[in-house]
Formats: structure tokens, C-alpha cells, sequence
């Protein structure tokens, strides 16, 4: 993979754990910047483009959660969290809050090299292509592709890029039931092994998104098999 040009936010109060982190990171040939409250993170993020962070959750200024949210407001970036919360319910909190992975402190440093490559592999081959000229609608739902846009009855939906991505997937076969298997191949780029609870978080996120703006059904569980658009 080239990784010319790939700037990484660091965002972790603790500077000796942003600096380790920023090493790591620049021994594999990344752009590593440092940020060490989540108010200098926002203020870096609204200055210039970045391919992926990396988020402590416990940070002065603004809190990680919220760093998340506000993130999600406007941008797709991928987002780890790295702390030290590690129970279930703190995983999936964050998944649908728009966090991408999570890795739990103390952590390996090859594991987290590991979990930065696979999240911009996933960025390099997303499914949806940059082609401003392709757009879908369905029932008031529309997407434009090449903008990475999406409005429902006029009104704008602020997707993850996982949201967004297993949407444009629904909507190029609307006919089409999709099984777990079949999302997580093509979304993921890796083999789904049946235990993964990722693609119910990130299809429950989306119907809570719909459901903030209509009562119609948009995702349909087809039970045994897997998700399809109605």
C-alpha cells in the first residue's frame, strides 16, 4: 500500500503515549500529528484533511464521545479509539456512536499497526466510487456517490463511512438480499466468521437514523438470511 500523503491525527492527552504512538506510526512511513485535548483535535480537523485518527476517549477540552459525534457531523474519516474501557457495552456504545474500530489499552504495538492498515485498506478499496455523476433514489432516499450525500425526504443524514457504504451496497440491488457473509466481504474486505456483531450495530445505527426522520420501513431483516431494502 502507499502511504504517501497519509496524515494520522494522534489525538491522546497522555504525551508520552502520543508520542509512542506517533513513532509507530512514522516508522511505517505515515504523517503523524499530534493532538493532546479534544479541543486542539476539532480545531486541527477543521484546518486541514486527515485519512484516519486515532482517539483516546478521556481528554481534556472536549471528551472523546463527543470528538466522535461531532466528527460524524461532517465527515466520514475513519476513527480507532484506543483506551482504557474494554467492556462490551463500551465497544458497541462507541460503534454507534461512528467510532470504526477500537483497541483496548495497554495495547500491542503490532496490533495497532495492524488495525491502522486495515482501516485505510478499507479506505483505498471502498466500494462506493468517486463518480460525481452516480446517484441512486428510492422512496425519497437519495444518495449521491461521487459527494458522498445522502437526504431523506429532503433531509440530510449524517452517515459513518460504514453507514454509508453498506447503504450504497443496498441501494445498487434493491431486489437483492443481502447476507452477513455477502456485506462483510464486500464492505470489509475480509472473511465473516459469524460471531461478528459489527454489520447488526452499524444496520441498527442506520435504521435509527431513518426513524429520526420518517416512520417508513427502509431496511428489512429477511430472517435466516439477511438485510434488503423495502
Amino acid at each position: 500500500m502507499n502511504l504517501t500523503n497519509i496524515k494520522v491525527l494522534v489525538v491522546e492527552d497522555d504525551a508520552d503515549i502520543n508520542r509512542l504512538l506517533c513513532h509507530i506510526l512514522a516508522a511505517e512511513g505515515l504523517t503523524a500529528v499530534p493532538a493532546f485535548s479534544g479541543s486542539e483535535a476539532e480545531l486541527r480537523l477543521s484546518l486541514e484533511a486527515y485519512q484516519l485518527v486515532l482517539l483516546d476517549l478521556m481528554l481534556p477540552g472536549v471528551a472523546g464521545e463527543a470528538l466522535i459525534a461531532r466528527i460524524r457531523e461532517q465527515s466520514t474519516v475513519p476513527i480507532i479509539v484506543i483506551s482504557a474501557k474494554s467492556t462490551l457495552e463500551d465497544k458497541v456504545s462507541l460503534l454507534r456512536l461512528g467510532a470504526d474500530d477500537y483497541i483496548t489499552k495497554p495495547f500491542d504495538q503490532e496490533e495497532v499497526m495492524a488495525r491502522v492498515h486495515a482501516q485505510l485498506r478499507r479506505l483505498q478499496y471502498a466500494p462506493v466510487q468517486e463518480n460525481g455523476g452516480e446517484t441512486a433514489e428510492l422512496r425519497g432516499l437519495f444518495m449521491d456517490k461521487g459527494r458522498r450525500e445522502i437526504t431523506l425526504n429532503n433531509e440530510p443524514l449524517a452517515l459513518t463511512k460504514y453507514e454509508f457504504e453498506i447503504l450504497a451496497l443496498l441501494l445498487s440491488r434493491p431486489d437483492h438480499i443481502f447476507s452477513k457473509s455477502e456485506l462483510y466481504r464486500k464492505i470489509w474486505q475480509g472473511t465473516y466468521l459469524g460471531d461478528d456483531n459489527t454489520i447488526n450495530v452499524h444496520i441498527s445505527n442506520l435504521r435509527a437514523k431513518f426513524a429520526a426522520v420518517t416512520e417508513e420501513e427502509y431496511i428489512r431483516t429477511v430472517w435466516g438470511i439477511g438485510f434488503k431494502l423495502v
